[in-house]
């Protein structure tokens, strides 16, 4: 327990920074795309305690995998409530590109921000595993430089699951585009949770470009670019699926809709257009 308590305490630390931090950035409207950077900082420095746990916990802590699936979910839940619409995720700010939600500038800003926060995540993990408070961290500071790849298929295969993945999530999360938040986010936090979980065997379902980029792009075992082509273009791939099965079309690059008629839900009366024309 003692490893799950100093895991708990570093959940809760980063939580207050991130917090602290989302606040004070957001009193100048010029830096918002700063709310990226925290959001994708929080996101990376508690998943990769998470990995953690999995990794280690399970044979050097006890921690079963109700524990390691209870807490991924409570890590998205969180930050989910606390950062709100920053995502943390490239793959969404894109898609708000895409829908013409945001100009080209702020979303190459926000792409970097969150790079930028995955980063420091990374940091401060590394970081707090160098601390060795427990067995459970002593033995992941050992294991940092030797990590082990959460790409466990073909190239080919971990495209696959994540377009797929990201297709599904993304088509739900657009459907929940105006329901209330307190509906959306806890729907949006169980099906990440059940997708990691379900891929853990695969991809892991990350989902996520800057979020992959912090938790397994230096592990040894593939190059970069069979990283890249699994985790950034297979979610890229999946979320512009997602967009034109969802809306018929990518706004941003054109506007006729080639899968669903746009016809008037409301016709006017015979009657009334009689009216119309003898006025």
């Amino acid at each position: 327990m003692a490893g799950l308590n100093a895991s708990i305490g570093y959940f809760v630390s980063v939580v207050i920074f991130a917090a602290s931090v989302r606040a004070l950035l957001q009193k100048w409207p010029r830096f918002s795309f700063m709310l990226e950077f925290v959001s994708s900082f929080m996101l990376v420095a508690c998943r990769l305690e998470v990995q953690t746990i999995v990794e280690v916990g399970e044979w050097a802590g006890g921690l079963g995998p109700d524990v390691t699936v209870t807490m991924l979910f409570v890590v998205l839940l969180t930050h989910g409530v606390v950062c709100g619409g920053a995502s943390g995720n490239p793959a969404l700010v894109l898609l708000k590109f895409l829908q013409l939600e945001t100009p080209a500038l702020s979303t190459l800003l926000a792409v970097a921000a969150q790079f930028l926060g995955a980063y420091l995540g990374l940091l401060v993990a590394v970081y707090y595993w160098g601390l060795e408070l427990t067995d459970m961290h002593m033995i992941k500071n050992l294991m940092a430089r030797e990590c082990s790849s959460s790409l466990l298929v073909s190239v080919l295969q971990g495209f696959f699951t994540e377009g797929v993945c990201t297709l599904i999530l993304l088509l739900i999360y657009l459907s929940l585009g105006r329901r209330s938040s307190l509906i959306r986010i806890p729907l949006i936090a169980v099906l990440l949770t059940f997708l990691s979980h379900t891929a853990r065997g695969y991809t892991s379902a990350y989902m996520n470009p800057s979020l992959a980029y912090g938790l397994t792009f230096y592990c040894p075992g593939f190059t970069f670019i069979q990283y890249a082509a699994v985790y950034w273009l297979g979610p890229l791939t999946g979320m512009i699926l997602a967009l034109f099965l969802y809306m018929g079309h990518i706004p941003r690059i054109f506007a006729r809709n080639l899968l669903y008629d746009q016809k008037t839900r409301f016709k006017v009366p015979k009657g009334d257009k009689g009216n119309k024309k003898k006025k």
